[in-house]
């Protein structure tokens, strides 16, 4: 098959849906500017900061987009394209959007409280102590994976031969293993984050110190980015893969409690603008590749083999593919930190519903590179190695593939792409571990409320907080490799979305709106996400005696099933309501 017929149909579709149904929901929240946002009416200067939508909009999509939707469908590629491009049209439509416009409005209107405060007020007290313990659970997984998946990463070496370079090249470093000669690919994306990075502060000055405008903004965080990667092919950062998690560990402990104007927005910002260009580069290389007649090397149906990798197409292609449809995470970042930053209501539609429509397209993008950039047998042997002691790395897998694409297509040489490529996924890798440290250590703050009726001082504190998240990820992610994590973080990630649905759902039913639109998508996660958390506990956890896994999946489904319960009662108590105020009706 052509790869741009995919390409093509996947935005005309993403455009009728956001001129259509997201206008459908804005109208259901009856969207007004004249209503104050938090940003304002709560404004502080930490969290609850006006932001301008472009700002905002590249701080929202880096946090929700992060890794997920390149590394989940360049997993699930593995099951075929087809499969992957059907649930990402799909998915993103019905339920992605859905979810983060309807979680990002419902926050705002509560004055920026967080998703689960959204569930106290729709399900009580021990709805939201249910709702909470289940969302600090996903983000330790969803944390301890990247930074399992980024450490090895940030150390990928490639063949030159794979690059089509000569010994004698000296566009990149290169290192001798094992009498084969590699460039240092992951050491070029290094430099260019901690470049980026250190620079941030410094962006977050001009921009909300000193006033300096966003038309300039946008220039400079572009230079930054550009002069990053060439400094990095230049002087590519080497360290072992368990140094960079210490110090990703450290970094994200601190990160997690200054104002978000000083990294946290800045560096989004600017990285934005990779994802951004990489979004970009992703369309025109399928546009330019379907001009040329070329089609897809992966097959477009591979269920055999992808369920031998992986486990049934259902539920594991769902999870796999994770935020390329769906995300809980988005939940928690709308809710988190976006609510607290909007200044107008409508911009919920861009920023929420436009956000995942892009995030989609990104993971359409990455599933064809994946698919024609790259042989089939190629992409195999490195996101599921056999080899002993070589780990799966699925962000060097895409990133080869954008090489090849981009060779195919537009005639740059693979070297480049393939650089671009890993530059594209990590940074966006380290913000959201960074942006889900900070989603927690809110959450943790929130979870000693419930427990304690006068929390210790100790607890109030950002950095105790913040400790126990970033002890609990690396715990996990030395103790567990990232193919063991993956599976049940994307469980637990579009477990969540279901319950954020079923929140809002609540939330809805309880000021007599329309609901149906969060109802059937939940229900219909819920089913997916609990069969593949049974699935994983008794075929792959429990075998292998994986004591902390077997511990974590038992508890999300105990808690699931906990709010549950509640959601049905208090739609059955709204129900009786209703009936009982229709009877008074003359």
């Amino acid at each position: 098959m052509n790869v741009a017929v995919l390409l093509i149909i996947a935005a005309v579709l993403f455009y009728l849906a956001y001129r259509f149904y997201a206008r459908f929901i804005a109208k259901l929240f009856n969207e007004n500017d004249k209503n104050p946002t938090p940003a304002y009416s709560m404004k502080d200067d930490r969290d609850y900061v006006p932001t301008k939508p472009v700002v905002l909009f590249g701080h929202h999509f880096a946090s929700i987009a992060g890794g997920g939707p390149i590394i989940g469908p360049t997993i699930a590629v593995i099951f075929g394209f087809m499969p992957v491009w059907l649930w990402a049209v799909v998915g993103t439509i019905f339920i992605g959007a859905v979810q983060d416009m309807t979680v990002l409005f419902a926050s705002i209107r509560e004055k920026g409280k967080s998703v689960a405060e959204i569930a106290r007020e729709s399900l009580g007290s021990t709805g939201f102590f249910l709702f909470i313990t289940f969302a600090i659970l996903m983000l330790l997984l969803l944390t301890s994976a990247f930074l399992g998946l980024t450490a090895v990463s940030l150390t990928s070496l490639v063949p030159l031969d794979m690059m089509r370079l000569d010994p004698g090249q000296t566009i990149v470093n290169t290192i001798m293993v094992n009498g084969v000669l590699n460039a240092q690919i992951g050491g070029i994306s290094s430099t260019s984050l901690i470049i980026i990075t250190s620079f941030a502060p410094v962006l977050g000055w001009l921009v909300y110190k000193r006033g300096v405008s966003v038309k300039l903004a946008v220039p400079l965080a572009i230079i930054v980015c550009i002069c990053s990667i060439l400094v990095g092919m230049r002087f590519p950062v080497s360290l072992d893969p368990g140094v960079w998690m210490i110090i990703l560990c450290f970094y994200t402990l601190f990160a997690a409690g200054i104002p978000v104007w000083i990294i946290l927005q800045p560096r989004d910002f600017t990285n934005s603008f990779l994802l951004y260009m990489g979004v970009i580069a992703l369309f025109i290389g399928g546009i330019a590749a379907g001009l040329k007649g070329i089609t897809f090397t992966a097959p477009a149906f591979n269920l055999a083999q992808g369920s031998a990798k992986l486990g049934p197409v259902w539920p594991f292609l769902f999870i796999t593919v994770a935020c390329g449809a769906i995300s809980g995470f988005h939940a928690l970042v709308a809710g988190g930190t976006s609510s607290k930053q909007v200044s107008k209501e409508s911009h919920v539609k861009k920023i929420a519903f436009g956000g995942m429509l892009l995030e989609g397209l990104l993971a359409i993008g990455v599933m064809i590179a994946v698919g024609c950039g790259i042989a089939f047998g190629d992409y195999v042997n490195i996101a599921f190695p056999t080899a002993v002691g070589v780990k799966a790395n699925p962000i060097l897998a895409f990133a080869v593939s954008v090489g090849g694409l981009l060779d195919k297509a537009l005639g740059i040489p693979p070297i480049y792409g393939t650089v671009f490529g890993i530059l594209m996924v990590e940074g966006f890798v380290i913000t959201t571990l960074d942006t889900a440290v900070r989603l927690n250590r809110y959450l943790f703050e929130e979870l000693w409320q419930v427990i304690f009726k006068k929390v210790p001082k100790i607890m109030r504190s950002y950095l105790f907080n913040a400790l126990l998240c970033v002890v609990f990820m690396y715990f996990l992610a030395y103790t567990n490799a990232f193919a063991a994590i993956w599976p049940i973080f994307g469980s637990a990630n579009q477990l969540l979305a279901s319950l954020a649905l079923i929140a809002v759902s609540a939330w809805l039913a309880k000021r007599k709106k329309t609901a149906w639109f969060t109802i059937v998508p939940a229900i219909f996660m819920m089913v997916t996400t609990i069969y593949s958390l049974l699935s994983l506990l008794i075929n792959k956890y429990i075998p292998k005696n994986n004591i902390a896994l077997s511990v974590t999946d038992i508890l999300l489904i105990i808690l699931c099933i906990g709010v549950i319960y509640l959601a049905v009662k208090k739609w059955r108590s709204l129900g009786t309501n209703n009936k009982q105020t229709m009877k008074g009706i003359p």
